[in-house]
């Protein structure tokens, strides 16, 4: 059952279970109303003509003949006037003997020739007087006023049922516009709904889609990215692999173990290669890294010197940085070990590349300088895009778009800069994390502490 119909059946069985009990109530007051009015009617008709005999001599009924007084009739009201010994004084009908004979004092029933009889007697003083009126006649007009009150009753009702029917389709349209709008949509379709005329309490929901359906377009790019990334870099490596291989297996020797070492520095660089794309695909799909041990300054530098093929040709200089990062200690030391090797692959032999600490209010500086041919101004914006090389040079072409995304990820900044001599200027600043009231870094386990970025 769709919701409009579901709207629709429990709001209307509610509204009509209302106002029907609330007929029946109004029904059931009305009817004793009513009854309560016409014993009242009759009551005070027999106190009336009591009243009015009591004006009569009093030698009227001391009589014991005489013809009855003729009351003038009123239409289903009888009545009639008798002495202490029965001798009938005064009636309004003369063919209801046994309807208005020998009633005990108070209200009753008669039914006399199959119709029946509201009977009420009165004493006053030595006077009986009776009043009797039909009780169909009450019937009729309770039929009258039960359809007056009904026939309005029953008109707001309908128009209820309507006012409702038509209230729950203008306050569902937005809704069933949604369904239909997303029923037209291809499944494969990724483009935003439009969400300008629904209304406030559908706002979040669309915002919610639409920004799933962002996170999808952005997940596949990036599988197609990745995709495209890999088919394009791995297959030059796979088909040197290949080749040296086959050498190898055709010759013996020397050759075949040149061809070997061939094969084996191919697959070194396939491996990293693959390390490099599965390390974008991780910092462009926002997953979340585990912390694992402190990344500390020194640690990190450190670290990356460690890997380096060349370390010799490293120049440190700079005072020691004491100082808590706010990113990943392994990523913090890919990103700066991607920057080193870059400037060494850069640097001819037998010249040195710098690393220089800082610390400042923006965070850690790691600057590495190289004493390489340097790039054109024209040429800096294209450093972090992937597979970008200068030249013929080796290298995969990743190793800086890593370290700009580690970079974005965390909320640090790269930068390039040329050298006047020669060669290039790199800046990586990454955030720091401090501990409030306290100046050095907490110990493993202690509370966790405010970042500053830069």
């Amino acid at each position: 059952m769709s919701l409009q119909r579901r709207l629709l059946a429990t709001l209307g069985l509610s509204l009509c279970l209302l106002w029907g009990a609330a007929a029946a109530w109004l029904l059931r007051d009305l009817h004793r109303q009513w009854a309560t009015t016409l014993d009242q009617r009759l009551a005070a008709s027999a106190r009336m003509v009591a009243a009015l005999v009591a004006q009569l001599p009093a030698d009227v009924w001391e009589r014991g003949s005489g013809p009855a007084l003729s009351i003038p009739s009123s239409t289903g009201l009888a009545c009639q006037v008798s002495s202490p010994r029965g001798q009938i004084i005064a009636r309004t009908h003369g063919a209801l003997p046994g309807v208005l004979d020998g009633n005990a004092p108070g209200f009753g029933e008669r039914t006399v020739d199959g119709e029946r009889w509201r009977v009420f007697t009165y004493l006053h003083g030595r006077l009986r007087i009776t009043t009797a009126d039909r009780l169909v006649e009450r019937e009729a007009l309770l039929r009258n006023v039960v359809l007056v009150a009904v026939l309005p009753f029953a008109v707001a009702l309908v128009g209820s049922m309507g006012s409702l029917w038509w209230g729950v389709r203008s306050g569902l349209r937005p809704l069933q516009q949604l369904r239909r709008t997303l029923g037209r949509r291809h499944p494969e379709a990724l483009a935003p709904v439009e969400a300008a005329a629904l209304p406030a309490e559908l706002q979040p929901l669309v915002t919610t889609l639409n920004h799933l359906l962002a996170r999808i377009r952005e997940t596949l790019a990036r599988e197609q990215r990745f995709t495209s990334d890999a088919a394009h870099e791995l297959r030059t490596p796979l088909t040197a692999i290949k080749t040296h291989l086959q050498v190898a297996r055709r010759v013996d020797g020397a050759a075949a173990a040149v061809a070997l070492g061939h094969a084996e520095e191919g697959v070194a660089r396939l491996q990293r290669t693959l390390e490099q794309l599965l390390t974008l695909a991780r910092l462009e799909g926002g997953q979340p890294w585990q912390e694992g041990a402190p990344a500390l300054a020194e640690d990190v530098a450190r670290l990356a010197l460690s890997d380096l093929s060349a370390p010799q040709r490293l120049l440190r200089s700079g005072p020691a940085i004491h100082a808590r990062l706010a990113i990943p200690r392994e990523l913090a030391a890919t990103a700066l070990r991607n920057l080193l090797e870059n400037a060494l692959r850069h640097t001819p032999p037998p010249s040195t590349v710098t690393l220089q600490l800082s610390r400042d209010a923006e965070g850690v500086h790691f600057r590495v300088i190289d004493q390489g041919p340097g790039v054109s101004d024209d040429q800096l914006p294209y450093l972090t895009q992937r597979f970008w090389r200068q030249g013929t040079g080796a290298g995969s072409g990743l190793g800086l778009a890593v370290v700009a995304a580690i970079a974005a990820r965390f909320g640090g900044r790269l930068s390039f800069g040329r050298r006047p001599g020669g060669g290039l200027d790199v800046r990586l600043t990454l955030p720091e994390r401090t501990c409030r009231g306290s100046a050095p870094p907490p110990p493993d386990g202690a509370a966790p502490c405010d970042t500053r970025a830069g």
